[in-house]
């Protein structure tokens, strides 16, 4: 069965993914001049160090933070692109094949992924909560669980009728499913740093 008009061209798709892109690519462009920054000055604090645990600059130049042997913000820099243009080809009128849409997925499961692994290095290697960093984790959460529901309900994965219109319902529940992942973090950050004793 075809996919019904309103999944041709989801408009609250596209727009997410420019938002989310466009907030993405800002943090990691951030990230990386702090970094470059630190590069240039050993001797130096970053700008978004404010305490022992709410700092970025400890994530950068830790292991964790060039896990692929550069830093990771140049993953930002490179990957945030994708949903930017995806998004503003969808509402120039693109339609993309299957096998389009699931290389899309791949990629937006492995942010997802690489993120969860730096939030748990974070919060229980590192022990610090990187402001700039954090609004990647904001961004992403919500950009998987979309494109993730997105595939489900217009028929990209083979589901039953039934199972699609259970993903299209969970669609509109993406905001708190996403507020409920950053609540656990938050507790999960509480209970392990005290982040709030910092504040």
């Amino acid at each position: 069965m075809p996919p019904s008009r309103s999944h041709a061209r989801p408009v609250a798709l596209a727009v997410w993914l420019m938002i989310g892109g466009v907030i993405g690519w800002a943090a990691a462009f951030a990230l990386t001049i702090e970094r470059l920054h630190l590069l240039e000055d050993g001797t130096a604090t970053a700008s978004c160090d404010f305490n022992l645990v709410v700092q970025c600059g400890a994530n950068l130049t830790s292991a964790q933070g060039s896990v692929f042997g550069f830093p990771n913000p140049l993953l930002g820099l490179t990957g945030w692109m994708a949903p930017i243009v995806v998004g503003a080809a969808i509402l120039a009128g693109a339609r993309f094949a299957r096998w389009f849409w699931v290389l899309f997925w791949a990629g937006t499961a492995f942010a997802f992924g690489f993120v969860v692994w730096l939030i748990s290095q974070s919060i229980f290697v590192l022990g610090t909560l990187c402001p700039w960093c954090m609004v990647t984790w904001f961004v992403t959460i919500p950009t998987f669980y979309i494109v993730t529901l997105h595939l489900l309900r217009s028929g990209v994965v083979p589901l039953p009728r039934r199972a699609r219109g259970v993903a299209a319902t969970l669609t509109g529940w993406v905001p708190l499913l996403a507020v409920l992942s950053y609540v656990a973090i938050a507790v999960v950050a509480q209970v392990r740093l005290d982040w709030i004793g910092y504040l």
